[in-house]
């Protein structure tokens, strides 16, 4: 019994230490996508924080959370426009899985591949729900050529800065 004294104890108060800081900056990313990204202007080019909330869920955890973590992102997205219904569900649901697992091929320490990652998985989230909600045409390449590639440029330098600051609060490694 000598050795599980308070040195037993280090290791899970450590461990909750860190779930409570990454999830405190989730919540935070959750405040700035309903009270601060309404008050940015043109709202298909403010950063999209629940996406970005994703993302960086994506890079620390197995595809199957961050599936499910996707599914419910969409589910809230879907339940704010319900014209299209099910298309933000399907796609916040491929793009975490994907990222999850795309995370485990590229390894990303870097904070430029990182911001790549994050704006290739809004530009792939915007392609998958424009075509599960049937847009297409002339919108399809408007939205796809301009509108999503601005999202994705501020996305990613958002996530470029809330990787940068809050680095050591989300276990990620990065080199610069």
């Amino acid at each position: 019994m000598g050795g599980s004294g308070a040195g037993g104890l280090a290791p899970v108060s450590a461990a909750r230490a860190r779930r409570i800081r990454f999830s405190l900056v989730m919540l935070l990313l959750l405040g700035l996508q309903f009270y601060v990204r309404p008050r940015l202007g043109n709202p298909r080019v403010a950063p999209d924080f629940l996406m970005l909330g994703l993302m960086i869920f994506a890079i620390r955890s197995r595809p199957g959370a961050a599936a499910f973590a996707g599914f419910l992102i969409g589910f809230a997205s879907d339940a704010l426009t319900p014209a299209r219904f099910g298309a933000a569900m399907l796609a916040n649901t491929l793009v975490g899985y994907t990222a999850a697992w795309g995370r485990a091929v590229f390894f990303a320490d870097n904070l430029l591949v990182n911001a790549g990652f994050i704006a290739a998985g809004v530009w792939l989230r915007d392609l998958l729900v424009l075509v599960a909600s049937g847009t297409g045409g002339k919108e399809l390449v408007v939205q796809l050529g301009v509108w999503s590639p601005l999202l994705a440029l501020s996305t990613a330098v958002t996530g470029v800065l809330v990787l940068g600051v809050f680095r050591d609060w989300l276990d990620i490694r990065l080199e610069e």
